[in-house]
Formats: structure tokens, C-alpha cells, sequence
């Protein structure tokens, strides 16, 4: 796990020296992600610098640092992440006479390239990876992504200078100006609570999309992206070949599968472990580890003091029936908000899901025992476990029957109802039913309000997802963009959303989330649901091994049980969260005020400060509308902060 950086030149302007300063400063400032070792490569001849930050983690010699050149002197690499059969790919090398020098992954990566080609290596590699890798011989720059964007990589041309690196940071610092925040995707973030692949928070600056390359040859800039893996026709071609197996044998194919994948994920030179909530997903990884491995195994989880949140009880018990070295750190309200005014930093791009929170906790917990921890992001959207794929098709099916005319005036009405007498209503109903308690009830019926006046599938999965469904309202100039989700012809709604999930939630929101809070403090994370061959048997099983009535994942359920009792697991699924809106009343009220107030909104001549501080009093007053005012915190906080000082809008 690193943090990689380079840049090429439209003209070779810059002699040497100031190349490599250059370089030097871009991968400088990914220091957090690598503080192992640094390495810079550079041409001055055709304008091209490569920088890397390493955190060493496979081959901790020499024989493993970056930037590396192939052994026929043709490629060089810079490269983040981890390639997780690299020994099975070394032996087909070996077997052709190459004989390596070190038994590093990036070694291997290199030197398939030079004896395979980018794509069909590509195709060949199991792993989380963002690579650029130039080519001597054809003065070609390629960069590529994992199949589902496990690692970050973004790129962009500004003034000439075609620059790429880990984080947003490193591009800021090649470029000669401060490029300019793209309103459109300010909107974005409000609607999402993220900034969605392909664009940034930038004008002029893209992440690569999962799956995908591109490519800057001589004179020319980057190309456009293109697939060399896509999830959607992985999808298409799970449901146009299904399992016909029994139940009893997929849950055996997924038993082999999941083993194979954590057997491959927890190779490291370094100490390893991996998180633990006590929920489905994290006690399936670590369920597969205890499979896979007959060594201790670390497990970490954060406590907190509200029992709303408070997972500790339940990953303790689960590590007491898996038999692992578990550590717990209960840390206080005063702990958990000291973050908060470091997430402009720890996110480089305004980030708006307030679990990152205790996401940072927890791998900050991490590290202070293992480099590597495992984690078991990926499950809900292979298996069927938000909401959105229970709960939402059932309610689409009576929603199509009844026109959008009739539908929207209930929808409005639903909405003048103010959340807090929802939250009243849910309280009374959860003291007979204790089964039905849920978080934030007020906010999840504004939600189905809402979705009340959509047109079509795609427009209730939007209207389920956003905060602010129409932020044009909110951002001067911005609007959302259109698209075109990923298709899925003869996909269910619950399919249809799952893909969605997995192309555009996953990378945008969860991925991102794990990826910045572990960097922070340089702890690589590894997803073992997010292998190719996984990914792939999943798509294969029927719909009802993963989904049935409002029950989701439940063949993961079928795998657990036969490890952890099953009353261990029964609980609501709550998500790994943090109390926002009562702290946007209490001990972050004035931080919160400060950030909301009318001069501090139309500072940067971004936002309309009527609707927000609409909301901002209303939640004040007791309503709750955490998420639309964390959306924008997070916007201002990032924008208020040293880094971006000299931030300019377009």
C-alpha cells in the first residue's frame, strides 16, 4: 500500500532538477499513505516524473522499492496496492526463464507488463491496485484501477501539464494555479454525500473509474477512459448463467470462494488482523479467516458510550466464539469529536458519510498493532443488505400500480409532517414491538415521501440515496449531472439497485471512506468480498439465496451460523455510525453555527444560504436533518480549512 504520484509534460520545459523537486513535492505530500521510503523517477528528456511513498508490507528490502524498472530496461512503474496472487503469476513468469530479484508484487506487476501487456495482465491480476506505468520504448503513459476501486487514482491535464496521484493534494501541488471548484460537482456532493466517479471536487481533474484506463501519448492528453473490466457485464452474465445447484452446494462454493479469497488476503510481512463490528458482513471475514489460517488472529472494535451505537458488546462476543486475540477501545464523546476538525484533511476531497468517523477510530486503533487489517466492506452490495434491495421493491411494486399525479400530493403531505412527530410516533410503536426500533424513523419517512413522486426505478433508487434531491436549489450555477446508470437487462429492482451499489456507491462512498481513514495512518486495509471470482459467484446465485421478503444476505446468514450461534447475530442492522444530529445540537453547535451562518455560506459565492439555514433552524428546533447539514459542513469545513485557502470557484 502506497501513495503514488507523476506527472508528463505536453513539452519538456522543465530541466531535471526542477522535474524531480516537482515530483518530489507531489509524492511529498502523500507521505501518510507510504512513510516507509520514497523514490522518484525521472526523464527530462520527454517531461516525465514518477513519485512514490511506500508502506512496506510484501518484500520489506530494497528489492521492493518504487519507482522500478523492468528488467528489458522498457517499463517503469509506480504502483499502490497489492497484488494477491503474484506468487501464482511469478511462477508462470519463472516458468518462461525470468528469474526475479526480490519477491515483491510490485516486481511481478512490472515485469507481466513487460512480458504480457498492460490489458491481458490486467486481466490475470486478483488485487487492489492504481498504477502508472510509462512506457520507454512507445512514450506512452498508462494509468489504471482495480476492478472496483478499492484503490483511488486521480488524474487530469492543467496548463499543460498532465499530472496524477493517490489523492487530490499531490495534484494540487503540480499544478502552477489552484485549479477551481466545478460547481456541478459541489451539487453532487450534496445530492450523494460524495463526489461521484468520474469527476472531482475540481474543475479539470477526474478520478479513473474502477475497471478502466487510460492513456497520454507523445503530444497528446489523456485518452478516454476505457473498460478493461466491467461489473455490469459481470452482472449480465451471472443472471443469463445461474447456479442450478442446491442451496447446500452454493453455500459450499461460496465456503470455498470466501476461504480462497481471505487465504490470499492475509499474506503480509507484516503483523495482520482485521476489523470487527459483530455484524453479518465483519464476522463472515473473519469466520473465513479462522478457515483459512490456523495462527492467532487480531480483531478490533471501537466502544462507545451510547448504546444506540455502541457495537463493542456484540464483536466481543463474536470474537469470543471465534477464538481471536480481540482488542477493544472505548473511546469518549470528547475523543470521537477531536476528529472532526481533521476530516478536511483526512479526506483531501469534501466527504460527507459521518461513519467516517469512527471509521478513522478504529484504524487508528489498528495500527497501533497490525499494518494490514481486513475488512468486510462489499457484502451488502453483492448479497442484498441495505434497505434499498428488502424494503424498496415491495414498495415499488404497489408505488407502479398508482400514477406519479396521485402518487406526489401524498408524497407532499408526508412531508409537512414534521420528522420529530414521526420519531414520537416510532418511539410508542417500538415499546410494544421492540423489534421494530430503528434510527432516525422521522428521517426514513421524509425518505419514502419523497420517493413517493418518482418516475421510474432508477428515479426512486436517486430518491432513496440523496440528501438533497434537487441541490440546484442550494448551489449557485451547479446542477446534477445526467447519467446513465449501468444496465442490467432482465434485472429484478433488487438487482438492478445492487448493481448500482456496486458501481457507483461502493467506490464513490464506502470504498473511499476505508481507503482515507486507514491511509491516515498508514494502515492497508483489504476487502476480501471485492475478489474477481467472488464478485462473479455471487452474480451467479439466485436472487433468493441473497434476498427474500425483507430478510437480506441471507446465504452470509446460512455461512455464519455455521460458526457463530445465530442468536449472536440477531439485531437490526444499524450501520457503523455516530449521533450527528444530536451533536449538531450540543457540543458541535457552535462549530455548526459558525460553518452555517449566512456570511460563512456566501463566502466562496457556492451556496444559497436560505434553504440551508431553513433546515440548519428547523434541526434546532427539534426536527432532524442531520444528513443535509453534514453534507454541507463537510463542504464548508473542507473549504474553511489551511489547505484550501486559497480555493477558487468557477
Amino acid at each position: 500500500m502506497c501513495g503514488i504520484a507523476g506527472i508528463r509534460l505536453r513539452e519538456a520545459t522543465l530541466a531535471g532538477p526542477e522535474l524531480q523537486s516537482l515530483v518530489d513535492g507531489m509524492a511529498g505530500c502523500l507521505h501518510h499513505r507510504g512513510p516507509d521510503a520514497e523514490g522518484v523517477w525521472v526523464d527530462p528528456s520527454v517531461g516525465v516524473a514518477l513519485g512514490h511513498q511506500r508502506l512496506a508490507v510484501i518484500d520489506l528490502s530494497e528489492t521492493g522499492a518504487q519507482p522500478m524498472m523492468s528488467s528489458d530496461g522498457r517499463w517503469v512503474l509506480t504502483y499502490n496496492g497489492e497484488i494477491y496472487n503474484h506468487r501464482e503469476l511469478a511462477r508462470r513468469l519463472s516458468s518462461k526463464g525470468l528469474r526475479f530479484r526480490g519477491t515483491s508484487d510490485t516486481e511481478v506487476l512490472v515485469e507481466a507488463i513487460a512480458r504480457w501487456g498492460i490489458e491481458p495482465t490486467l486481466q490475470r491480476l486478483d488485487g487492489m491496485f492504481a498504477f502508472a506505468v510509462w512506457d520507454r520504448k512507445e512514450h506512452e503513459l498508462t494509468l489504471a484501477r482495480d476492478r472496483v476501486g478499492e484503490k483511488p487514482l486521480y488524474y487530469g491535464e492543467l496548463e499543460g501539464r498532465l499530472l496524477f496521484g493517490s489523492e487530490l493534494r499531490s495534484i494540487v501541488r503540480g499544478a502552477t494555479s489552484q485549479p477551481s471548484i466545478d460547481r456541478d460537482s459541489v451539487a453532487e456532493l450534496l445530492r450523494f454525500k460524495y463526489v461521484p466517479e468520474p469527476w472531482s471536487i475540481y474543475r479539470g481533474v477526474n478520478k479513473l473509474p474502477p475497471g478502466m484506463t487510460t492513456t497520454a501519448r507523445d503530444g497528446g492528453g489523456w485518452s478516454t477512459p476505457r473498460h478493461y473490466w466491467s461489473a455490469a457485464e459481470v452482472a449480465a452474465a451471472g443472471l443469463a448463467a445461474p447456479l442450478t445447484c442446491s442451496p447446500a452446494e452454493g453455500l459450499a462454493l461460496l465456503d470455498e470462494t470466501l476461504t480462497a479469497s481471505v487465504a490470499r488476503r492475509i499474506v503480509a510481512d507484516v503483523p495482520l488482523g482485521a476489523f470487527l463490528s459483530g455484524g453479518i458482513d465483519s464476522t463472515t471475514v473473519v469466520a473465513a479467516m479462522r478457515q483459512a489460517t490456523t495462527g492467532t488472529i487480531r480483531t478490533f472494535t471501537i466502544g462507545v458510550a451510547d448504546a444506540q451505537y455502541d457495537e463493542s458488546r456484540d464483536a466481543a462476543r463474536v470474537a469470543a466464539h471465534l477464538g481471536t486475540d480481540h482488542t477493544e477501545l472505548r473511546v469518549s464523546e470528547a475523543e470521537v469529536l477531536d476528529v472532526v476538525p481533521r476530516l478536511p484533511e483526512i479526506y483531501d476531497e469534501p466527504f460527507a458519510d459521518s461513519s467516517q468517523i469512527p471509521t478513522y477510530l478504529v484504524s487508528r486503533l489498528a495500527r497501533e498493532h497490525v499494518t494490514v487489517a481486513l475488512s468486510g466492506d462489499g457484502g451488502d452490495e453483492l448479497f442484498g443488505g441495505y434497505n434499498r434491495h428488502t424494503w424498496a421493491p415491495r414498495i415499488w411494486r404497489t408505488m407502479e400500480r398508482v400514477p406519479s399525479a396521485l402518487r406526489t400530493p401524498v408524497g407532499r403531505a408526508a412531508l409537512r409532517v414534521p420528522t420529530s412527530r414521526y420519531d414520537r410516533i416510532a418511539a410508542v410503536g417500538s415499546r410494544a414491538l421492540p423489534r421494530l426500533k430503528q434510527r432516525y424513523p422521522g428521517q426514513k419517512m421524509h425518505k419514502l415521501a419523497r420517493a413517493l413522486a418518482a418516475a421510474d426505478a432508477d428515479d426512486l433508487y436517486d430518491r432513496l440515496v440523496a440528501h438533497w434531491y434537487a441541490p440546484d436549489a442550494v448551489v449557485r450555477g451547479g446542477q446534477v449531472r445526467s447519467r446513465t446508470p449501468a444496465s442490467l437487462p432482465g434485472g429484478s429492482f433488487t438487482e438492478r439497485a445492487m448493481l448500482r451499489d456496486l458501481t457507483e456507491y461502493l467506490p464513490g462512498d464506502i470504498l473511499t471512506k476505508l481507503d482515507r481513514a486507514s491511509m491516515a495512518v498508514s494502515l492497508e486495509t483489504r476487502v476480501p468480498f471485492l475478489a474477481p471470482d467472488l464478485i462473479a459467484l455471487a452474480w451467479r446465485m439466485p436472487l433468493e439465496w441473497k434476498v427474500q421478503g425483507v430478510t437480506g444476505k441471507r446465504i452470509l446468514r446460512r455461512y455464519v451460523a455455521q460458526h457463530v450461534p445465530s442468536e449472536v447475530l440477531e439485531r437490526p442492522k444499524a450501520g457503523f455510525g455516530v449521533p450527528v444530529g444530536d451533536w449538531l445540537r450540543g457540543p458541535l453547535r457552535t462549530w455548526a453555527g459558525d460553518l452555517l451562518s449566512p456570511a460563512a455560506l456566501q463566502r466562496h459565492d457556492l451556496l444559497e444560504s436560505g434553504p440551508i439555514q431553513q433546515r440548519w433552524q428547523a434541526h434546532l428546533a427539534g426536527e432532524d436533518h442531520q444528513y443535509a447539514l453534514w453534507d454541507v459542513l463537510m463542504l464548508q469545513s473542507w473549504l474553511a480549512s489551511a489547505t484550501q485557502a486559497d480555493v477558487t470557484t468557477g
